[in-house]
């Protein structure tokens, strides 16, 4: 592992060079890896969602229908200003830029969606943000969504994150699903 997580610079330099980095608004894959984060939900509205690396908004529009107020984070001016526009008119969407989880808006949360972040995060900031998760929602669910191969420039895979949060005593695992090249674990708060 890595003492040290990947930096908004990087983040802000992919987005110079591509509107849409992992073409999360063209690619099949990403629409059903969406159609499956939201079905994992289940049918529960919520009234207050955080989505943690919100990138240019797709997953937002989703989220945002299952949310009377969802406030979406990202470390990217850039990307937070794509996702702005993709999600222009919709009144119960807050956009923040944010270092997660240096920085984290204040609770509190019944939801928190964490989907293609944590494998950026050192070991330090993959524990931090777990600890500030169940600050900002007691009782919340949380899921967990990431890409499972390793990508050299990262710091873990994906399946290194999901493991973090099972192995920790804070969360419960209430649902999962492994895809062949994404996972998705719906966990609770204790």
């Amino acid at each position: 592992m890595s003492d040290a997580s990947l930096t908004p610079e990087y983040f802000e330099d992919l987005y110079a060079a591509s509107a849409d980095p992992w073409s999360f608004a063209t690619s099949e894959y990403e629409a059903r890896k969406y159609d499956a984060t939201i079905e994992m939900l289940g049918t529960k509205a919520y009234e207050r969602g955080l989505e943690i690396g919100c990138s240019i908004g797709v997953l937002t529009m989703r989220l945002a229908t299952r949310c009377r107020e969802l406030v979406s984070v990202d470390v990217s001016a850039r990307a937070l200003a794509a996702a702005a526009e993709r999600c222009a008119g919709r009144t119960n969407l807050h956009f923040r830029q944010m270092v997660v989880p240096a920085e984290m808006p204040a609770g509190p949360f019944d939801l928190i969606v964490l989907s293609e972040v944590g494998y950026y995060w050192s070991d330090a900031d993959l524990e931090l943000a777990r600890t500030r998760m169940t600050e900002i929602g007691p009782g919340a669910t949380v899921e967990l969504v990431h890409f499972l191969p390793k990508v050299a420039e990262y710091v873990r895979d994906g399946d290194e994150v999901h493991q973090a949060f099972r192995n920790d005593p804070r969360f419960t695992t209430v649902r999962s699903l492994r895809a062949d090249r994404y996972r998705i674990d719906v966990l609770r708060v204790a």
